[in-house]
């Protein structure tokens, strides 16, 4: 893997956990407490499903296949954060 996919794997990854902290999934490292706010993971996802869209034809199969890992799982894990506030209501 080269210098720019490392980078890309990287900063997919950044979003990655963003939502996961957002989501309440991971501690937030900043507080060291699980939150929740997510508004914030919403974004997350959206940045990256516009990153694969921008980058669509233009990534190795092994990339493509790491963010839509990364974002199947998110949205598996937001719809199970939804489902919970609407378990709640």
């Amino acid at each position: 893997m080269n210098k720019n996919d490392q980078l890309f794997i990287q900063l997919v990854y950044i979003f990655h956990s963003s939502a996961m902290v957002a989501m309440g999934k991971l501690k937030n490292p900043a507080t060291d407490k699980i939150e929740r706010d997510l508004e914030q993971a919403k974004q997350s996802i959206d940045l990256l499903e516009m990153i694969r869209d921008k980058t669509n034809g233009n990534l190795s199969s092994e990339l493509q296949r790491t963010l839509d890992g990364f974002l199947t799982e998110l949205r598996l894990n937001f719809v199970d954060e939804k489902n919970k506030d609407l378990v709640g209501s």
